[in-house]
């Protein structure tokens, strides 16, 4: 696997090396010991997985500690655009954001550490999405800014006004509004 390091320290993107003859394609999607070398150590104990059509946004959404969650994502079927954006405070990324195009054919991977919030739009017809967690899903922790925050510079391809969002994630504050409890400082989310 290839390890790509983007504009903010410790959010990746990961190209898997894919082997393709007449019977199609065969990858490795996850070596622990490989990612461990290459990425960081790290416990995966969840994968999920989501199915979406065109036009819907999810996010950005967080786990607030102490269940916040690393996640390693892939879109396996169609293609999203994959965004994670830095809400630690004190870092000097501090509301930036790195967004990253994962589909079904480029077989990337996007690596979100914990202080992240994740998002992302589905650009086709429809997306199959997964998530690998490096913690179990709680839902009293569940967190989100809002995918309509303009200070945060992302074009996300669709119109945040007509995207299809959960009644969840049209409440979530502007980045702004939000008091955040990752501290930049604190071991845990400083990579």
């Amino acid at each position: 696997m290839e390890v790509i390091n983007t504009d903010i320290e410790g959010v990746m993107i990961i190209e898997p090396r894919v082997f393709t003859d007449a019977r199609g394609y065969f990858f490795e999607s996850y070596n622990k010991k490989e990612f461990d070398m290459k990425v960081r150590p790290i416990d995966f104990v969840q994968d999920n997985e989501s199915m979406s059509t065109r036009g819907v946004m999810r996010g950005l959404h967080f786990q607030l500690p102490p269940f916040t969650q690393s996640k390693l994502v892939r879109c396996v079927k169609g293609a999203v655009l994959d965004v994670a954006v830095d809400i630690r405070k004190g870092s000097p990324t501090y509301g930036r954001h790195v967004a990253v195009e994962l589909t079904e054919s480029n077989h990337r991977q996007f690596f979100v550490p914990r202080g992240f919030a994740h998002g992302f739009a589905v650009l086709s017809d429809i997306a199959v999405f997964q998530y690998k967690c490096d913690n179990f899903y709680a839902p009293q922790a569940d967190g989100g800014i809002s995918i309509s925050d303009t200070s945060l510079g992302i074009d996300w391809r669709i119109d945040p006004a007509e995207a299809i969002l959960s009644e969840k994630d049209t409440r979530h504050p502007l980045l702004a509004e939000f008091d955040s409890p990752f501290d930049f400082n604190t071991d845990l989310y400083n990579l």
